[in-house]
């Protein structure tokens, strides 16, 4: 399986500030997130290191053309399959319009269902906007090479076919130590929607088995005061009662004679 990304972004630099400073290849980190490193062995061989979804690649990559003011192209020749070019057009008015056109074979797990959910897509266009925003700051390149590279013809753009040398390397890849909470947590998103997606191609109706809610302590409970009241009862006045069994007039007395 393969993946081709296009992206285009328009800087406000004449082509020659925009192409030189693609040129200067190790300042790539500087707006290129995931790029750890990028090193220059010769005019026309660089070696990558990257990072992305806590997955790390290793590649070296051969310069196959690069046109003054014009054009970058390259394929990989050992590591991480991959291949493209980085074409700048005039547009007039210190303008310039810079287009990427990259084609690569994801590998494993993380990285397969990373590409399923377009993560080199997104990284793709949100670099070319760092680089913008990079080139458009400072008004001038921090370099320029102005040589260039031809292998013959013109190669157009290179696809996977160019990069054939690095099929099969794996990619030289390694999980770095945020690989469980970044790239991993990746591939079970990914995961799982490719189980919930099953589900309703397959038209399965059944109800949704929902894994209790864990409910929250509740805030301990204020004191509550509750304010006395002095409360007055009137009673009546008591009346002496004769012991139990004792009859009226048991002593002698006329009982009409007590009132």
């Amino acid at each position: 399986m393969t993946t081709k990304v296009e992206q285009s972004v328009l800087v406000n630099v004449p082509v020659s500030v925009a192409y030189n400073q693609w040129t200067q290849f190790e300042d790539f980190p500087r707006f290129m997130g995931g790029v750890k490193s990028v090193t220059q062995l010769s005019d026309d061989r660089l070696k990558w290191v990257a990072e992305i979804a806590g997955v790390k690649r290793e590649w070296e990559a051969r310069i196959l053309e690069q046109v003054r003011d014009s054009k970058v192209a390259w394929a990989a020749t050992e590591g991480a399959t991959n291949a493209g070019a980085v074409t700048f057009e005039d547009l007039g008015g210190g303008q310039t319009s810079v287009h990427l056109t990259l084609e690569y074979a994801p590998e494993g797990l993380v990285e397969k269902v990373g590409d399923a959910l377009g993560v080199v897509e997104n990284r793709a266009a949100k670099d070319l906007e760092r680089f913008k925003e990079f080139i458009e700051a400072e008004g001038y390149a921090t370099g320029a090479w102005r040589g260039e590279v031809h292998e013959g013809a013109a190669v157009g753009t290179p696809g996977l076919q160019d990069a054939a040398a690095s099929e099969g390397d794996k990619g030289k890849a390694g999980f770095s130590g945020k690989a469980v909470a970044a790239g991993l947590g990746v591939a079970a998103a990914g995961a799982a929607a490719a189980v919930v997606g099953a589900a309703k191609a397959g038209g399965d109706t059944g109800t949704e088995e929902v894994p209790p809610a864990t409910a929250e302590p509740l805030p301990p409970a204020e004191p509550v005061v509750v304010e006395s009241e002095t409360v007055v009862v009137e009673t009546e006045p008591v009346v002496d009662v004769p012991p139990t069994g004792t009859v009226p007039g048991d002593d002698g007395t006329d009982p009409a004679a007590r009132i």
